[in-house]
Protein backbone atom coordinates (compact mmCIF):
# COMPACT_ATOMS: atom_id res chain seq x y z
CA UNK A 1 0.00 0.00 0.00
CA UNK A 2 1.08 3.03 -0.71
CA UNK A 3 -0.52 6.43 0.01
CA UNK A 4 0.18 10.37 -0.22
CA UNK A 5 -1.61 13.32 1.99
CA UNK A 6 -1.86 17.07 1.64
CA UNK A 7 -3.69 20.27 2.52
CA UNK A 8 -3.33 23.67 1.68
CA UNK A 9 -4.64 26.72 2.76
CA UNK A 10 -6.00 27.52 -1.09
CA UNK A 11 -6.08 31.25 -2.37
CA UNK A 12 -8.43 32.78 -0.82
CA UNK A 13 -8.53 31.57 3.46
CA UNK A 14 -6.25 33.19 5.64
CA UNK A 15 -6.23 29.60 7.73
CA UNK A 16 -6.66 26.21 7.34
CA UNK A 17 -10.00 24.48 8.71
CA UNK A 18 -9.26 21.55 7.41
CA UNK A 19 -7.35 18.36 9.16
CA UNK A 20 -5.91 15.32 7.88
CA UNK A 21 -4.47 11.95 9.08
CA UNK A 22 -2.38 9.37 7.06
CA UNK A 23 -1.36 6.06 7.92
CA UNK A 24 -0.16 3.12 6.31
CA UNK A 25 1.10 1.41 9.18
CA UNK A 26 -1.08 -0.63 11.83
CA UNK A 27 -2.80 1.77 14.61
CA UNK A 28 -4.82 -0.44 17.33
CA UNK A 29 -6.84 -2.82 15.69
CA UNK A 30 -6.61 -1.36 12.06
CA UNK A 31 -4.46 -2.18 9.58
CA UNK A 32 -3.67 1.62 8.26
CA UNK A 33 -6.30 4.78 9.03
CA UNK A 34 -7.19 7.67 6.74
CA UNK A 35 -9.21 10.70 7.91
CA UNK A 36 -10.25 13.92 6.62
CA UNK A 37 -12.06 16.59 8.40
CA UNK A 38 -13.26 20.31 7.33
CA UNK A 39 -14.30 22.57 10.29
CA UNK A 40 -16.84 24.73 10.50
CA UNK A 41 -18.23 27.67 12.74
CA UNK A 42 -15.99 30.50 11.92
CA UNK A 43 -11.92 31.09 12.58
CA UNK A 44 -11.79 29.58 15.82
CA UNK A 45 -13.98 27.18 15.94
CA UNK A 46 -13.43 25.91 12.34
CA UNK A 47 -9.85 25.15 13.48
CA UNK A 48 -10.59 23.79 16.61
CA UNK A 49 -12.92 21.18 15.54
CA UNK A 50 -11.00 19.36 12.53
CA UNK A 51 -7.83 18.89 14.34
CA UNK A 52 -10.19 18.00 17.82
CA UNK A 53 -11.93 15.24 15.98
CA UNK A 54 -8.78 14.06 13.88
CA UNK A 55 -6.27 13.69 17.19
CA UNK A 56 -8.65 12.20 19.21
CA UNK A 57 -10.31 9.50 16.85
CA UNK A 58 -6.19 8.78 16.03
CA UNK A 59 -6.02 8.02 19.95
CA UNK A 60 -9.54 5.97 20.25
CA UNK A 61 -8.07 4.15 17.21
CA UNK A 62 -4.72 3.60 18.84
CA UNK A 63 -6.22 1.19 21.27
CA UNK A 64 -7.11 -2.76 20.55
CA UNK A 65 -10.74 -3.60 20.04
CA UNK A 66 -10.95 -7.62 19.81
CA UNK A 67 -14.24 -7.76 20.12
CA UNK A 68 -15.66 -5.35 17.18
CA UNK A 69 -16.00 -5.52 13.76
CA UNK A 70 -14.33 -2.67 11.70
CA UNK A 71 -17.80 -1.02 10.92
CA UNK A 72 -18.18 -1.31 15.21
CA UNK A 73 -14.96 0.28 15.58
CA UNK A 74 -15.19 3.21 13.59
CA UNK A 75 -18.71 3.62 14.85
CA UNK A 76 -18.03 4.00 18.41
CA UNK A 77 -14.65 6.15 17.79
CA UNK A 78 -17.04 8.63 15.94
CA UNK A 79 -19.96 8.58 19.03
CA UNK A 80 -17.12 9.14 21.18
CA UNK A 81 -15.21 12.11 19.75
CA UNK A 82 -18.89 13.50 18.09
CA UNK A 83 -19.69 13.60 22.40
CA UNK A 84 -16.51 14.57 23.41
CA UNK A 85 -16.91 18.07 20.82
CA UNK A 86 -20.21 18.99 21.51
CA UNK A 87 -19.89 18.79 25.20
CA UNK A 88 -16.30 20.98 24.71
CA UNK A 89 -18.42 23.41 22.38
CA UNK A 90 -21.11 23.88 25.44
CA UNK A 91 -18.87 24.45 27.49
CA UNK A 92 -16.99 27.14 25.68
CA UNK A 93 -18.75 30.17 23.96
CA UNK A 94 -16.01 31.12 21.70
CA UNK A 95 -16.54 26.77 20.40
CA UNK A 96 -20.67 27.94 19.78
CA UNK A 97 -21.47 26.24 16.39
CA UNK A 98 -18.76 24.54 15.79
CA UNK A 99 -18.56 20.95 14.06
CA UNK A 100 -16.85 19.39 11.06
CA UNK A 101 -17.33 17.05 8.24
CA UNK A 102 -15.33 13.63 8.50
CA UNK A 103 -14.62 10.92 6.07
CA UNK A 104 -12.48 7.99 7.39
CA UNK A 105 -11.21 5.15 5.50
CA UNK A 106 -9.28 1.67 5.88
CA UNK A 107 -7.80 -0.99 4.62
CA UNK A 108 -8.22 -4.71 5.51
CA UNK A 109 -7.39 -7.62 3.55
CA UNK A 110 -8.77 -6.71 -0.32
CA UNK A 111 -11.90 -4.76 1.84
CA UNK A 112 -12.14 -1.11 1.79
CA UNK A 113 -14.23 0.70 5.20
CA UNK A 114 -15.33 3.86 5.02
CA UNK A 115 -17.58 6.07 7.17
CA UNK A 116 -18.54 9.97 6.28
CA UNK A 117 -20.69 12.77 7.76
CA UNK A 118 -20.82 15.89 5.63
CA UNK A 119 -19.67 16.81 2.31
CA UNK A 120 -16.07 15.51 2.51
CA UNK A 121 -16.28 12.64 0.13
CA UNK A 122 -14.25 9.36 -1.07
CA UNK A 123 -13.92 8.07 -4.18
CA UNK A 124 -12.78 5.21 -5.60
CA UNK A 125 -11.18 5.18 -9.50
CA UNK A 126 -11.86 1.50 -11.18
CA UNK A 127 -13.07 1.71 -14.68
CA UNK A 128 -14.23 5.70 -13.67
CA UNK A 129 -13.97 8.05 -11.19
CA UNK A 130 -17.38 6.80 -8.83
CA UNK A 131 -18.51 9.02 -5.48
CA UNK A 132 -19.13 6.38 -2.86
CA UNK A 133 -19.58 8.38 -0.22
CA UNK A 134 -23.26 10.31 0.12
CA UNK A 135 -23.21 14.08 0.99
CA UNK A 136 -25.13 15.27 3.78
CA UNK A 137 -26.34 18.53 2.31
CA UNK A 138 -29.18 20.59 1.56
CA UNK A 139 -28.77 20.31 -2.04
CA UNK A 140 -27.90 17.06 -2.03
CA UNK A 141 -31.37 15.92 0.07
CA UNK A 142 -33.64 18.16 -2.48
CA UNK A 143 -32.07 16.53 -5.40
CA UNK A 144 -32.92 12.87 -4.00
CA UNK A 145 -36.72 14.36 -3.36
CA UNK A 146 -36.83 15.06 -7.04
CA UNK A 147 -37.28 19.24 -5.81
CA UNK A 148 -33.77 19.46 -7.21
CA UNK A 149 -31.34 19.12 -10.37
CA UNK A 150 -27.59 18.45 -10.09
CA UNK A 151 -25.40 21.59 -10.94
CA UNK A 152 -28.24 24.22 -11.38
CA UNK A 153 -28.10 27.48 -10.39
CA UNK A 154 -30.09 27.25 -7.26
CA UNK A 155 -27.54 24.02 -6.49
CA UNK A 156 -24.07 25.88 -6.76
CA UNK A 157 -25.45 28.84 -4.10
CA UNK A 158 -26.74 26.29 -1.74
CA UNK A 159 -24.11 23.51 -2.24
CA UNK A 160 -21.84 24.37 0.99
CA UNK A 161 -25.07 24.40 3.07
CA UNK A 162 -24.66 20.69 5.07
CA UNK A 163 -27.28 18.58 7.31
CA UNK A 164 -25.00 16.76 9.12
CA UNK A 165 -21.68 17.50 10.91
CA UNK A 166 -19.66 15.89 13.74
CA UNK A 167 -20.27 17.96 16.93
CA UNK A 168 -23.29 19.93 15.74
CA UNK A 169 -25.46 17.59 18.20
CA UNK A 170 -25.11 15.06 20.99
CA UNK A 171 -25.84 12.34 18.37
CA UNK A 172 -24.62 11.55 14.99
CA UNK A 173 -25.25 8.97 12.37
CA UNK A 174 -22.53 8.27 9.47
CA UNK A 175 -22.97 6.22 6.78
CA UNK A 176 -20.76 3.53 6.59
CA UNK A 177 -19.73 1.87 3.42
CA UNK A 178 -17.78 -1.54 2.30
CA UNK A 179 -16.30 -2.29 -1.17
CA UNK A 180 -14.03 -5.27 -2.30
CA UNK A 181 -10.54 -3.52 -3.81
CA UNK A 182 -8.99 -4.86 -6.83
CA UNK A 183 -5.87 -4.96 -8.46
CA UNK A 184 -4.97 -1.16 -10.02
CA UNK A 185 -7.95 0.82 -7.52
CA UNK A 186 -7.15 4.44 -6.61
CA UNK A 187 -9.17 5.73 -3.76
CA UNK A 188 -9.26 9.57 -3.32
CA UNK A 189 -10.71 11.47 -0.16
CA UNK A 190 -10.59 15.01 0.30
CA UNK A 191 -12.16 17.65 1.05
CA UNK A 192 -14.77 20.20 -0.65
CA UNK A 193 -11.64 22.73 -1.75
CA UNK A 194 -11.45 19.57 -3.88
CA UNK A 195 -14.19 18.42 -5.37
CA UNK A 196 -15.88 21.89 -5.49
CA UNK A 197 -13.23 23.36 -7.53
CA UNK A 198 -12.13 20.38 -9.73
CA UNK A 199 -14.95 18.27 -11.89
CA UNK A 200 -14.40 14.75 -11.65
CA UNK A 201 -13.43 14.43 -15.20
CA UNK A 202 -10.31 16.20 -14.25
CA UNK A 203 -9.67 14.35 -11.20
CA UNK A 204 -10.04 11.25 -13.28
CA UNK A 205 -7.52 12.56 -15.58
CA UNK A 206 -5.22 13.36 -12.88
CA UNK A 207 -5.36 10.67 -10.83
CA UNK A 208 -4.82 8.51 -14.23
CA UNK A 209 -1.31 10.56 -14.99
CA UNK A 210 1.70 9.01 -15.02
CA UNK A 211 3.31 10.70 -12.03
CA UNK A 212 3.66 8.81 -8.54
CA UNK A 213 0.57 8.97 -6.29
CA UNK A 214 2.89 12.10 -4.16
CA UNK A 215 2.68 13.87 -8.08
CA UNK A 216 -1.23 13.07 -8.45
CA UNK A 217 -1.90 14.69 -5.18
CA UNK A 218 -0.21 17.59 -5.98
CA UNK A 219 -1.75 18.11 -9.07
CA UNK A 220 -4.91 17.80 -7.49
CA UNK A 221 -4.15 20.61 -5.25
CA UNK A 222 -2.95 22.83 -7.72
CA UNK A 223 -5.45 22.48 -10.39
CA UNK A 224 -8.10 23.66 -7.19
CA UNK A 225 -6.32 26.54 -7.20
CA UNK A 226 -5.81 27.26 -10.59
CA UNK A 227 -9.53 26.81 -10.64
CA UNK A 228 -9.93 29.50 -7.68
CA UNK A 229 -9.00 27.89 -4.80
CA UNK A 230 -11.57 29.30 -2.87
CA UNK A 231 -11.44 27.11 0.04
CA UNK A 232 -8.91 24.77 1.90
CA UNK A 233 -8.04 22.08 0.24
CA UNK A 234 -7.37 18.26 1.63
CA UNK A 235 -6.36 15.66 -0.45
CA UNK A 236 -5.48 11.60 0.24
CA UNK A 237 -4.72 9.39 -2.18
CA UNK A 238 -4.29 5.72 -1.35
CA UNK A 239 -3.40 3.19 -3.95
CA UNK A 240 -4.14 -0.13 -2.18
CA UNK A 241 -1.78 -2.41 -4.54
CA UNK A 242 -4.48 -5.33 -3.90
CA UNK A 243 -3.20 -8.49 -4.74
CA UNK A 244 -4.83 -11.23 -6.69
CA UNK A 245 -3.94 -13.86 -4.62
CA UNK A 246 -6.30 -11.71 -1.58
CA UNK A 247 -9.06 -11.64 -4.74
Amino acid sequence: MEAYAITDVGMNRSTNQDYIFASTMPLGSLSNLFIVADGMGGHKAGDFASRFIVERLVEFFAQEYPDKDIHGILKEGIRKVNLELYEEARSNSDLRGTGSTLVVATVKGNVLYVANIGDSRLYLLRGELEQITKDHSYVEELVAMGRMKRGSHDYQEKKNIITRAVGAAREVEADLFALKLKNDDYILMCSDGLSNMVDEFEMEYIIRSEEGIEGKAKALVEAANWNGGVDNISVIIIEPQISEVGL
